[in-house]
This record gives structure tokens, sequence and C-alpha cells, in this order.
């Protein structure tokens, strides 16, 4: 049986980062641009480019390495549009009880846990410029479990992001005594000298016969995004709200605060950055996933809005109170 609903795949399980494109459902956006959308969740983050590749979905999100190497593995991706730009990302850590430092050779003989092979082959990379090999410490694989196996003493750090992972932690530094400053971060940016974390920024990608079959429906998915990231960004608080209705499990305290912590990532103008996807094709090539013919599998053809000046290299964008956690007003932001 087929379907007219274009299937849209997350990166990960429903995250505070993906709220325009659920309330782009929400507020009936998708429909006042005459398509319907279906939003999946996926059961394993590794899966998505092959699955959006392999046609069985249209759309979905991925970080932008991760759509650099599905391309070079042969999946027909293409990236059309960005999320979430320039989250920090790395090693993330407790640091009263990990033994780990701002050292990267401390995490000598570490138990250092990833989602997916791309975050082993990052540390494996980084590990050659610090006098180590891949030997030196133990890569456990847990998916989206980081937080957790690092609560569980199941790894000793993880891979994770700051505006994620690291607020997770953080909370439940709290529940414990102690400080949120005991989670820490070695940002993976700064260990490989990239000057930028683009290279786990979240794009929207399509499969791309589906793309290029349906340039009109594409262009009326992307649209609807951007007004529902505008709504976001005139009315973070009421926005928020809407997720929450969709989404009951958004109101905690911590899922409030990654809300709050990402904010500042969210794209205004969803555009694939030229000066990024050149930094982390030159990353990729570094890590040996593409060779120097790669072709760029990005386009912004669907973005039929004027685009923003480019933000400068290295620009930390403020942290800015969006009001969602006004509801918990007691509690230390």
């Amino acid at each position: 049986m087929s379907t007219d609903k274009i299937t849209c795949l997350l990166n990960w399980h429903a995250t505070p980062y993906h709220l325009p494109l659920f309330l782009a459902e929400k507020l009936n956006y998708f429909a006042e641009e005459g398509i319907k959308v279906a939003i999946l969740e996926p059961n394993n983050p590794s899966d998505v480019t092959e699955i959006i590749g392999s046609g069985k979905v249209d759309l979905g999100c991925k970080a932008m390495i991760h759509t650099i190497a599905g391309k070079a593995r042969g999946f027909p991706i293409k990236a059309i549009g960005t999320l979430l730009d320039e989250p920090f990302t790395g090693v993330v850590y407790l640091e009263s009880q990990s033994g780990i430092t701002t050292d990267f050779q401390s995490l000598r003989g570490k138990r250092i846990g990833y989602v997916g092979e791309f975050g082993k082959i990052q540390v494996d990379e980084l590990t050659k410029h610090y006098g180590m090999t891949p030997a030196d410490y133990t890569a456990v694989r847990v998916g989206m479990n980081v937080t957790g196996a690092i609560i569980r003493g199941e790894i000793d750090a993880g891979i994770g992001l700051e505006n994620v992972q690291m607020v997770e932690l953080e909370e439940w530094s709290v529940q414990q005594g102690r400080s949120r400053d005991d989670v820490k971060m070695l940002r993976i940016d700064e260990l490989a000298d990239l000057g930028c974390c683009c290279f786990c920024s979240i794009l929207f990608i399509g499969n791309e016969t589906f793309v290029q079959n349906n340039p009109k429906k594409v262009a009326a998915f992307m649209k609807a995004v951007k007004r529902g990231a505008d709504y976001m960004f005139e009315q973070p608080a009421a926005a928020y709200e809407l997720f929450v209705e969709m989404k009951p499990h958004m109101d905690s305290v911590v899922n409030r605060k990654i809300f709050q912590r990402s904010f500042r990532y969210m794209s205004r103008d969803l555009k694939n950055v030229q000066r990024d996807w050149d930094k982390v094709t030159r990353y990729c090539q570094r890590l040996e996933i593409v060779d120097d013919a790669f072709v760029q599998n990005m386009t912004n053809e669907f973005l039929t809005w004027p685009m923003q000046p480019d933000t400068p290299a290295n620009f930390i964008h403020p942290t800015i109170d969006t009001g969602v956690l006004a509801k918990h007003a007691a509690i230390e932001v």
C-alpha cells in the first residue's frame, strides 16, 4: 500500500531542538503548504542515512559528518537545509570521578562511549596527534545511551553535545548534591584544530531520487519548517508549550533546559553554510572518509527566502533567555 505522506526520520529520539519540525505539524503549516508529513523516530541513529538512502524514508535529519560519510559510502542522500548550527561536541566526562583532565592523554586507559562508528573514527584519529594509539583506550558503543552509561559507570566518558548530554549530566549531578560544574567536555573541534564544531551541525537530508522527482514537495516541506522556526524565534516560550502538547515528556526541567541551551544554535535561515561544508569536507578527507574527488552533497535550492549573512568564523552565539523555564522559576538555570 502506498501513501502520499512525506516520511521524515529524525536523527535521534524527539529532542527539544527538533521543535521547528514538530511546530510545522502542530500549527498546520505542512497542510497549508499542501503536503502531509509523518515524523518518525529511529531505534538506532546509525541506521538513518542507510534508511533514507535506500528510499524507505523520504527525508530526515542527520549530522553533517554522517551526511558526507553516507554519500561517500554510496547512499544517495543530499542535504537540503540546516536545523542546528555548530553545537559544541566532544568527550563529556565527570571530573570528580573519571580521572580525566583537560589533557587528552588523560583518556589513556579509559572507557570512551560513542554513538556510531564515526565517533570512534574521530577519537582514533585524535590519538595520533597526542602520542597515543587506538589501543590506549577502550571504545564502547553505547548508541543513544551516552548519559545513562556515564551515570551507571559503564564508561568513563562519552561523545556528546554541549546542549544535550552535558545538560542531562549537569542536572543529574545537582540531584547527587554535586556542582553542575563537575561536568566537563574536551571539545573535538579544539582538539583537532578545526576552527568550528560544524561537523556535528544537524541537517535536513533527503533521498536524492525523492528530492529530484519531488522538488515542489521538498520546497513546501522546507517552507513549512521555516515557518515553524520563525514562530519559535518570535515566541520561544509559547512555541515550546505547543511542543509539550505534542510530546508531554518535553515538560521536564531537563528538556526545558536542553531547549534553552539549544536555542542559540538553531538556524534562522536553514541554509547549508558553504564555509562549514568546506571545513568538514577537509576534515573528512583527513579522517580518510572521503577522497579529493568528493563532490559535496548539499543544496540550498529549496530555500526560497532571503539568506542571512554568515556569522564570523568561531563566533559563539550568546545564550538567550527563552522564557521556557518560567514555570520552574525556583529552579536554578
